[in-house]
């Protein structure tokens, strides 16, 4: 079928373009605004609402909040709940051994941080921004970047009102041109731009692989028995095996809510191992189960997490802008939290594109950008902790997490024990064939404190337009029946979060069914399909997640 011509898209001037209306894209937008009024700036983002798509844990470390609106804790914010207690348990399948807090380094306190609904938290930071004149602009996603001369001059969002089959229908409308003297990308772990950016960049050059974790997240109102304002309680160990990374989070704040939370490394090996699944299982454990007891659990969402620390953080610049946030990888992943240095590297960016704006340049590098990053706090931030991640992969939890907090501690005494160590194969390279793996049997939902993908998509209140073209793009269907099914045995199924994929048996014949519809845009495909064979790009603007306030 032969698609008809589209009209010309209308375009918008601007001095900053700014995608993704996260932490670092609105701290970006407001300090840009306080350095330099008189300069236009937009954000753009693809959520129905800012927040709409924002998922974290979350406790943040008020430092980003503090030196970009210092007054916030005079004014009414969603930011009450300080951290009054903080416990680090190794679970076994029946029991718990408490870690003492006198052992741990002193990066991971959370003494002064605070728990949050993050989504909450950005809806803060875009009323600030507004305030101060940036246009935001919800509902639209940003499909693709603008070059002249192999320059990013600004972005294009999507066309909204296209059929299955590409074709316009009576509801078509063309996306608009946002072009900027300087963009910048803060759209989040593995964002759609930010991976074609940084191949045609070369970013990664001289880098380690990114290295990534699924979270997957839900959201009860508890008991106010079981309630204890303010603990923020964190495990490791069961129900993953010792080769296997990841945790889990409870995090008590606000009204009798409860934030728990499940993380599993994507360099898992087993192609059966299903980090939802495994998600369910940690919340039987004895030491967290009765605080569900009585409880409704009233949201739930999963997202990827950048991983990789110091070593994969790419070259940040790019003629015409930079990265920021997650999309720069910029998560200190054993304190697990990144906030604060995704506002921070959005004020850092920010600062440096002002002054260039007031130099009078425009579209070319802000080499200074990524020049000083390194000497900023992000940069002493990640330093410190900087083998974490490779010495748990390379060692396992027991042996790695006792080497790493070993190794923090060193370099918070300024005495490095391993210098700085590589982190190996990417995650999609790391699954083992079938064949060497055993299947892991996990029980059935009991609906009251295990559930279901489905029932957990609707309690994330994703909605996509059904009539539009499929947004997660298979390269290869016979390289996925050959490859993905036949010798991994189909591990989307499993990797998944939302029940996306399907391997379905029709006449002795397995067929791969992508429900599109479902995705609530955690980017776990684009990442840990062993072939590189699937492509997450933005659906329609406004589509996926509406997270009310995770």
């Amino acid at each position: 079928m032969n698609t008809p011509a589209l009209a010309a898209r209308e375009a918008m001037e601007f001095d900053v373009v700014i995608v993704g209306a996260g932490p670092a894209g609105l701290a970006a937008a407001i300090r840009l605004k306080q350095l330099a009024p008189e300069k236009s700036v937009v954000v753009v983002e693809k959520g129905s609402e800012v927040g709409a798509h924002i998922l974290s844990g979350a406790v943040i470390d008020p430092i980003g909040l503090d030196r970009l609106i210092p007054e916030w804790r005079t004014e009414e914010t969603p930011i009450k709940t300080a951290v009054s207690a903080d416990r680090f348990y190794l679970l076994g399948a029946s029991g718990a051994l408490r870690l003492p807090n006198i052992l741990m380094p002193p990066l991971m306190s959370n003494h002064g941080n605070f728990i949050v609904s993050l989504g909450e938290v950005c809806r803060y930071l875009a009323r600030k921004a507004e305030a101060l004149g940036v246009e935001i602009y919800p509902g639209f996603a940003a499909a693709e970047l603008l070059l002249e001369n192999n320059t990013v001059t600004g972005i294009a969002t999507g066309d909204m009102g296209l059929a299955k089959d590409g074709t316009p229908k009576s509801s078509f409308t063309r996306g608009m041109e946002l072009r900027g003297k300087y963009t910048l990308l803060a759209e989040g772990a593995r964002g759609s731009l930010s991976k074609v950016l940084i191949e045609r960049f070369d970013l990664t050059r001289d880098r380690e692989p990114q290295k990534f974790g699924i979270g997957l997240k839900e959201l009860w109102q508890v008991a106010p028995e079981k309630h204890h304002p303010g603990l923020v309680q964190h495990t490791m160990g069961w129900p993953l095996d010792d080769s296997t990374g990841g945790g889990s989070f409870l995090y008590h704040f606000g009204d009798n809510l409860v934030a728990v939370g499940f993380v599993v490394h994507l360099n898992y090996q087993n192609p059966y191992l299903s980090p939802f699944e495994e998600f369910q299982r940690f919340k039987t454990h004895p030491l967290v189960r009765d605080t569900f007891s009585g409880g409704k659990r009233i949201c739930y969402g999963a997202r990827a997490i950048t991983e990789g620390g110091w070593q994969s953080v790419p070259r940040l610049v790019f003629p015409g802008g930079a990265l920021i946030g997650c999309a720069a990888g910029f998560v200190n992943v054993p304190r697990i939290k990144g906030t604060h240095n995704a506002m921070l590297s959005g004020m850092l960016a920010a600062e440096h594109v002002a002054a260039a704006l007031a130099q009078g340049r425009a579209n070319d590098e802000l080499s200074s950008y990524d020049q000083q990053w390194r000497s900023s706090p992000i940069g002493r931030d990640l330093w410190r902790v900087r083998n974490g991640k490779p010495l748990w992969s390379k060692f396992g939890t027991l042996v790695g997490v006792a080497l790493g907090g070993l190794d923090m501690w060193a370099n918070t005494l300024g005495f490095p024990l391993f210098g700085t160590l590589k982190h190996g194969k990417p995650d999609f390279a790391t699954l083992k064939p079938a064949a060497q793996c055993r299947p892991i049997a996990y029980q059935k939902p009991d609906g009251k404190l295990t559930f279901d993908r489905l029932s957990s998509v609707y309690l994330s209140n994703t909605n996509h337009e059904e009539d539009q073209p499929v947004h997660l793009l298979l390269r290869d269907a016979v390289l996925q029946k050959t490859s993905e099914h036949d010798v991994y045995a189909g591990p989307s199924a499993r990797y998944c979060p939302a029940g996306v994929y399907e391997w379905v048996e029709e006449a002795g014949a397995s067929r791969f069914v992508i429900n599109a519809q479902n995705c609530v845009h955690c980017k776990t495909c684009d990442i840990k399909d062993p072939n590189q064979n699937i492509t997450w790009v933005p659906p329609e603007g406004g589509g996926g997640p509406n997270y009310p306030n995770m």
